[in-house]
């Protein structure tokens, strides 16, 4: 069957579409239906049903004569060091650390918050929670003291596991005083917390509070899983808000087990045995969803990397390990491949790896551009797409499906939707536009398993910022626009799309054509306020490495590139170069601080931020061209 006939079976009769998904999990007690109608636009999934995640992530794979096979790979370029665990071996430790838990009073229902480096230790941890029935929540290693202790307050944990340290290219960063700080600050107090020491940092342990990972496990029961109702809680992964409250997305446990693992094959084209590497942090959704869950529950074996794409050691490290462990479908986000391309802009250090091996490249995390699209693809050989989702979601919203059938790939959109998820294009009174026309992405409600059925203790907020804009819609807060072969194309956020004296633009638009430029590495386009117009559009362009042209006449050359290509509508005319652009830890570009910092406004620096410093940067950058103004 090819997408187009899987889609439309979808569509005729969800229920059997994903009644057939979910025989391939192993159900204490199997659903007896798909779908449950709360009413009032909620929903859950699979509902009646009784699973384990941690059964179906490592103990099936024993159990049906797998316990041999690699489950995951660490590899430390950081640290120099590689590691292989196998299913058996995976779910000895996890039945050992939740043996640990229990003991200590963890149960069903009892959140533990993760705080983790990029160590296979990390997925045992989800996983130990899992087993348990308990519900954590992973807050990315590093996390500012205060973020945490917000996150605390909001999901209430009953213990706390974190490393030591982290690790960062040339320096060590201590993890155990941010989470003292974080104690000491928030509200609710853990019980106690689990410390994974490593070398380069051990950490000082506060008795009778916090608890050593070896030893607290020394001579442990091992502990059997916990089936859990499917509406059961997963875990909350914390997103960031726009009013900077973090909301806490909740991952039901049997939907995010039928999707994940019907994803593996459908999208991203493994079979069990496979290896797949999303090179992401276990803090974000892609961590959670395709280190840790998707690629065990489905039987592959994943890669836990510590490490950057450059400067670990060398723009080449990606095709190092790609090579070295035969990976099959490789994930990444599309900024990675742009700093990889700024240091090594003719792909010299790819060529010394052997990549017969890889089948497909994945971006997602941000817009992909067509030039780093095509950058990538001639420069491996290999078929790369471009795919969209949201921390919300889980899972592939829209994509390629590569396993059904992999279809022509049109530069600049992420393809086609998957099923579960009938995508529209809604104006701002909620009607469909016809195709070619842009307006805001809405997913007709329900969205598929494995998608947030609310936010954790917050029902109403949920329904403000997902349902209430489109009645019988889930907005997913991007624009863009579905052509006539039902390619979608994701332009910006809905707060991206600029007015310019009456016309609305796409700053996604223009940023590919500065891509388009060939000095030019990365860049992006944010909208200033103008008394005018309204709105102005502004370019900041980062230059590839060894560029050593006049700024100025690059900055000249791509405001005629927009005048050409989009005309001069887009009143283009302002463009700054800077070393490089403010972006969260996981690439996504802070556009929406860098307009009030042009447009002079007081902002909260984002707790998600990789370098504070280069806020200053883009300061000085804006004031070279006038802003901010007045």
């Amino acid at each position: 069957m090819g997408y187009k006939a899987v889609y439309d079976g979808w569509k005729s009769d969800p229920e059997a579409f994903w009644m057939q998904a979910a025989e391939a999990i192993d159900w204490d007690r199997a659903p007896t239906r798909a779908l449950f109608e709360r009413g009032d636009h909620l929903y859950d999934w699979f509902a009646d049903a009784r699973v384990n995640t941690c059964y179906n992530a490592a103990d099936r794979h024993v159990h049906a004569g797998h316990g041999d096979r690699v489950a995951i790979i660490h590899d430390s370029p950081i640290t120099g060091t590689k590691a292989k665990i196998t299913f058996a071996e995976l779910q000895s430790r996890t039945a050992s650390l939740a043996g640990a838990l229990r003991d200590k009073g963890v149960t069903k229902g009892d959140r533990v918050v993760i705080y983790m480096p990029m160590v296979p230790e990390a997925l045992v941890a989800m996983l130990a929670c899992a087993r348990l029935g308990a519900i954590h929540s992973v807050v990315f290693g590093g996390f500012a003291a205060s973020e945490l202790a917000v996150r605390l307050d909001d999901a209430k944990p009953k213990a706390v596991i974190a490393g030591s340290c982290g690790l960062e290219p040339g320096r060590v960063v201590p993890y155990k005083p941010l989470l003292d700080g974080a104690i000491d600050e928030a509200r609710h107090k853990p019980e106690f917390t689990v410390i994974f020491q490593r070398e380069p940092e051990t950490a000082d342990l506060v008795e009778g509070r916090d608890f050593d990972w070896d030893e607290i496990q020394r001579d442990v029961i091992p502990a059997d899983c916990v089936p859990v109702e499917g509406d059961h809680p997963a875990y909350i992964l914390y997103t960031s808000g726009t009013t900077g409250a973090p909301k806490g997305v909740v991952r039901p446990t049997a939907g995010h087990l039928v999707a994940l693992n019907w994803s593996m094959k459908n999208i991203y084209n493994v079979d069990p045995g496979d290896v797949f590497w999303a090179a992401s942090d276990v803090g974000w959704v892609v961590g959670h969803s395709y280190i840790c869950y998707g690629p065990l529950i489905h039987g592959n074996t994943t890669i836990v990397f510590e490490g950057k794409p450059v400067g670990t050691p060398d723009a080449g490290t990606f095709w190092r390990v790609i090579s070295e462990h035969k990976v099959k479908s490789f994930f990444t986000a599309p900024t990675a491949f742009r700093a990889v391309k700024r240091d090594d802009p003719k792909g010299e250090l790819l060529h010394k790896y052997d990549l017969s091996a890889l089948g497909a490249i994945y971006l997602a995390g941000e817009r992909a551009d067509p030039d780093t699209i095509e950058w990538t693809q001639k420069m491996t050989g290999k078929p790369v797409y471009d795919h969209w989702w949201q921390t919300e979601t889980g899972w592939t919203i829209a994509g390629n499906p590569a396993g059904i059938e992999a279809l022509p790939v049109k530069l600049g959109s992420p393809t086609v939707a998957m099923p579960g998820y009938d995508v529209q294009i809604l104006d701002e009174a909620g009607h469909p536009v016809a195709p070619g026309t842009l307006g805001a992405i809405a997913i007709k409600l329900p969205l598929p398993p494995g998608t947030l059925p609310t936010l954790w203790n917050a029902e109403d907020r949920f329904r403000k910022s997902y349902l209430t804009t489109f009645p019988g819609y889930y907005e997913t807060g991007d624009a863009g626009m579905i052509d006539e072969d039902g390619y979608l194309y994701i332009m910006a956020r809905t707060d991206d799309v600029i007015n310019v004296a009456g016309h609305r633009l796409s700053t996604g638009g223009m940023e590919e054509v500065l891509a388009g430029h060939p000095d030019v590495a990365e860049c992006a386009v944010i909208g200033v306020s103008d008394d005018l117009k309204g709105q102005m559009p502004v370019g900041f362009l980062c230059l590839n490495s060894g560029c050593d042209r006049d700024p100025q006449e690059i900055c000249a050359e791509v405001v005629q590139r927009v005048r050409q290509k989009i005309g001069p509508v887009a009143a283009f005319k302002l463009a700054c170069v800077v070393d490089r652009l403010p972006k969260t830890r996981s690439g996504k570009i802070l556009r929406a601080t860098m307009v009030s910092i042009a447009d002079g406004k007081p902002y909260k620096q984002p707790a998600t931020i990789d370098d504070p410093a280069i806020l200053d940067e883009i300061t000085e950058a804006l004031k070279t061209i006038g802003y901010p103004r007045g």
